[in-house]
């Protein structure tokens, strides 16, 4: 075994390898790997290259793996001793749409702009900027001699859900064997308070279309007469849920649902969350609640039906006075363990069946919710590589969040998954001015290589 880590060394890395770190950033954010548009095939084709060179690069043998549609998977191996263990770390380089034109972006959403410290970009902090700060993590263990075999996982379809990634693990099991993994995939409840994911909520996603006509009308020539398909989708969405308390009105819905133990309501409660700083980095004017701890049942342990967007109808400006032929509602549940996504697809089908049958359901994106272990020497070798790294300690939470691959790498691989985050709340997942920060990256860096060294030291099994 090497020398242990010393933590200045290993800032001294990342202080030498920014100006690096950060034109390889550059690329990737500039890469609009947009996974949910087809319009961004060209680009996704791209940024599987710049992957693929990005992990030869460094040094690794790169595989990539196709299903017979969808985007690809990218396994970069880094060692090959059977004598050593080894730790595959996942991220995603896909990423969500964003526009300028569209959205309050204070910078061109596909061009990194950096400010002082921080990096402004879609991408930057989902996942990009976490999934580089992991690979240079992993260059600073491996020069300094750790004994261990790093893989990396990087797919590009986790942002509409992974549907192709369990049946490509499936098939290339053999060859993506590892005794762990480790997602840098995750958010801390603030800067002063890491925090690691040990669970992620589920999600289904579906749209909700109503056909009464062929084209608008007037509304003073059939209005009382025809239909309003725009207004009956509206009302079928509070014969689903609540919107003011948030409950939702499903026929056995939450007969599934474990609500949140006492122990992890009392790690809540003393994690450091605050309401009003979550209401400031989420620029929210408006809350259901402002109770701290009643906010991270909601967003942690409970199930929610959201919104997304309405489509139907006049929506230029001032009132143009028709009857609209058709609408579409976009609409999602985040799951919590151990809720069936397939059951709850079972009871929406009845539910609108019941309350409107002339409604069109199509389901979308499918994610269960996820569990990871809170007890044994994985979860304590990544609390100590934290506190390494940026010298505090980390609490265990829960994620709002989905990421579709962890049921099935842990089906599949058979292997245990923790999460190494790096993202703060006011990096803004899925916003506009999405943005990651040096001290969140080169920390990270020093964490990542300081968990390979505490993975490297841990008796292996027979």
């Amino acid at each position: 075994m090497a020398n242990a880590l010393n933590r200045n060394q290993l800032f001294s890395f990342t202080k030498s390898h920014r100006d690096e770190y950060e034109a390889l950033l550059k690329r990737f954010v500039e890469t609009p790997t947009v996974s949910c548009d087809p319009a961004h095939a060209e680009d996704i084709r791209a940024g599987l290259d710049l992957t693929v060179e990005t992990l030869r690069t460094f040094g690794g043998k790169v595989d990539v793996y196709k299903a017979s549609k969808g985007n690809p998977l990218v396994h970069g191996v880094f060692g090959s001793s059977k004598n050593v263990p080894t730790v595959t770390v996942y991220n995603h380089i896909d990423v969500q749409p964003a526009s300028k034109e569209t959205e309050p972006w204070d910078t061109e959403p596909f061009v990194m702009t950096k400010k002082g410290d921080s990096y402004f970009g879609r991408g930057t902090t989902d996942d990009k900027g976490p999934a580089l700060a992991a690979l240079y993590g992993a260059r600073a263990a491996l020069e300094a001699g750790v004994p261990i075999n790093i893989r990396f996982l990087w797919e590009f379809e986790e942002e509409i859900g992974s549907p192709n990634f369990e049946s490509i693990i499936s098939k290339a099991a053999s060859d993506l064997r590892t005794d762990s993994v480790v997602v840098s995939d995750t958010v801390w409840v603030s800067r002063n308070r890491p925090a690691s994911s040990a669970g992620l909520r589920g999600l289904l996603g579906f749209l909700l279309r109503l056909e009464t006509g062929e084209v608008d009308t007037h509304s003073g020539e059939t209005g009382g007469a025809s239909r309003n398909p725009v207004a009956e989708l509206m009302r079928l969405v509070c014969d689903l849920y609540d919107p003011v308390t948030g409950r939702i009105k499903i026929k056995g819905f939450y007969d599934d649902v474990i609500p949140p133990s006492k122990q992890e309501l009392n790690d809540w409660a003393n994690c450091g969350f605050s309401a009003r700083a979550f209401k400031k980095v989420n620029h929210l004017k408006l809350m259901r609640t402002e109770d701290s701890l009643e906010i991270m049942k909601r967003i942690w342990g409970l199930p929610t039906f959201e919104v997304h967007g309405v489509t139907g109808g006049y929506q230029g400006p001032g009132v143009k006075s028709i009857v609209p032929p058709r609408a579409e509602v976009k609409a999602s549940f985040r799951l919590v363990p151990v809720q069936d996504p397939e059951k709850i697809k079972k009871q929406l089908k009845a539910a609108v069946k019941g309350l409107n049958p002339d409604v069109k359901l199509h389901f979308e994106s499918t994610a269960p919710a996820f569990r990871t272990v809170l007890e044994g020497p994985l979860p304590e070798t990544l609390k100590r590589a934290i506190k390494f790294a940026f010298k505090r300690e980390a609490v265990f939470v829960r994620d709002g969040g989905t990421i579709g691959a962890m049921t099935s790498i842990e089906k599949v691989l058979k292997c245990p998954v923790l999460f190494l985050g790096l993202s703060l709340p006011e990096h803004g997942y899925h916003a506009p001015n999405e943005n990651f920060d040096w001290q969140q990256a080169s920390g990270g860096m020093v964490a990542f290589a300081k968990y390979f060294e505490e993975i490297a030291k841990l008796p292996r099994k027979k």
